[in-house]
């Protein structure tokens, strides 16, 4: 999740950016979120009954990367002039009233805080933040794994699927997940792991040395996630107890959103796409070997169907590309493959599903939680 930051305002197209809005009676949400990676700020468009009928519009997604959970005075100041900029963005670009933002920071930074004593960092970020905009009595929210899964999996999966699915947001800094067990949304069984694309790719690196190539990147990489992560995955989903309980395994964050455009580049306008674990192997082995047949030019030459818009692929494949670089693809991907593997049974075979647009999901329920205080 995956996460994200919320905005409801009562939408006047001309001044809000000439969005081309979808739906009828539709209502438009925009939020700012301070995650492992970076700040992200999201503004959508929610049409009418959006979480059962699934009515959502992504308008734009603007992000900065700042490495928050590195935790280096550098890297802190530089989250807090993304998070500053981004809410004048949101203020003075798109006319956007600020009693209507919502500030959150994200679970994935909260654990990684937590794991490294640094909780003061997260009260620093938000008083900083404060203090430079003047607006000293603004909630600046901390989300726990808890509620951003069940946040989660109410905007995301279809109430068809809701207590058949397990979703597992495979963020920066963590994971985090569950399904809905007894029937009931208000109790989660959670999915929760101190390990994200961002923390696997840090943990990668502080093994590698001097020596930054990809090969050595990979052997390292392999050896990180065969100790702790792979500890803590088998646990993790042992104790869930999902494997009896769920039919379809659903993957949203970055990590799904880029490896389901890059393997799917034909399926641009899907929200959400299949794949095997045979499929994700192969794809992981491209990551390593043929990085190079994954840039905007290799992939859109492969595209031979004449009804695809070449263009919105290549430009969504460059988008890919400038998010995730090499490394943290394969970091994500490794991490993503030793959770599927967990579900890789010999005598059941679940169906596996990458989300691309998750944090749509999240904004909504958390929308929709807020207003209806």
């Amino acid at each position: 999740m995956f996460a994200c930051f919320i905005l409801l305002l009562n939408f006047c197209l001309p001044a809000q950016g000439n969005f081309n809005l979808k739906f009828k009676n539709s209502t438009v949400y925009a939020g700012i979120e301070v995650g492992s990676k970076g700040v992200k700020m999201s503004i959508l468009e929610v049409g009418k009954n959006a979480q059962k009928n699934g009515a959502f519009n992504i308008l734009k997604d603007t992000s900065v990367n700042t490495d928050f959970i590195s935790f280096s005075d550098k890297t802190f100041e530089a989250t807090l002039n993304g998070l500053h900029s981004l809410y004048q963005s949101a203020l003075q670009d798109y006319n956007i009233p600020a009693e209507r933002v919502f500030s959150v920071i994200s679970s994935g930074v909260k654990m990684q805080a937590e794991k490294d004593n640094k909780k003061s960092w997260i009260s620093s970020l938000s008083d900083s933040f404060l203090v430079r905009i003047k607006e000293p009595t603004r909630k600046v929210e901390v989300i726990d794994p808890m509620a951003e899964a069940r946040l989660s999996h109410l905007g995301i999966v279809p109430e068809s699927r809701r207590y058949t699915t397990f979703l597992i947001d495979i963020g920066s800094g963590n994971t985090k997940g569950g399904y809905f067990p007894n029937g009931n949304t208000q109790v989660l069984k959670l999915f929760n792991l101190n390990w994200g694309t961002k923390s696997t790719a840090n943990a990668t690196e502080s093994r590698s040395g001097d020596d930054k190539t990809v090969k050595n990147f990979h052997k390292q990489l392999s050896r990180v996630l065969a100790g702790a992560v792979d500890t803590e995955v088998v646990y993790a989903v042992n104790e869930s107890g999902a494997y009896n309980m769920s039919d379809y395994i659903a993957f949203s964050g970055g990590i799904a959103w880029s490896v389901a455009n890059l393997m799917y580049p034909e399926l641009v306008e899907n929200s959400v796409v299949p794949v095997t674990y045979s499929e994700m192997e192969k794809f992981n082995e491209m990551l390593v070997n043929n990085y190079e047949m994954l840039s905007d030019v290799a992939i859109v030459k492969t595209i031979t169907d004449k009804s695809l818009d070449k263009v919105a692929i290549g430009a969504e494949i460059k988008r890919v590309n400038k998010v995730f670089d090499q490394k943290s693809l394969m970091a994500g991907t490794g991490l993503l493959l030793k959770i599927m593997r967990q579900f890789e049974g010999v005598y059941e075979k679940k169906q596996f599903y990458l989300v691309k647009n998750g944090q749509v999901g999240w904004i909504s329920a958390y929308v929709n939680q807020e207003v209806s205080k």
